[in-house]
């Protein structure tokens, strides 16, 4: 069961919205490696602003994934990127509705 969530609100640096896009994008392949990340989602909200969505079974898959290899991407591209640092809320998922 899904018990543990993420949401990180992302802001593009005027003229990086295309490019944070495609990292988002990329970070799909990352986050189909990570065995304690069952749920991933790169989502765009406005036209600068990003996001990620991210649940975990338990806190421990929670913190692999803050420690893991997409994290530390994001880390090293935020300077170019984004416009302030991500806003990482840690989230206690109540219920969950998951295809199959």
């Amino acid at each position: 069961m899904i018990k543990q969530a993420l949401f990180v609100r992302l802001e593009a640096k005027p003229g990086k919205q295309k490019e944070l896009a495609q990292f988002l994008q990329a970070g799909l392949d990352m986050a189909q490696q990570e065995a304690t990340t069952p749920v991933w989602f790169a989502l765009q909200m406005g036209p600068s602003t990003f996001g990620i969505f991210d649940a975990f079974r338990d806190e421990a898959g929670r913190e692999a994934h803050l420690n893991g290899p997409i994290a530390q991407a994001l880390g090293a591209n935020a300077p170019k990127l984004l416009a302030q640092p991500p806003s990482i809320e840690h989230i206690d998922v109540l219920g969950a509705k998951l295809p199959g």
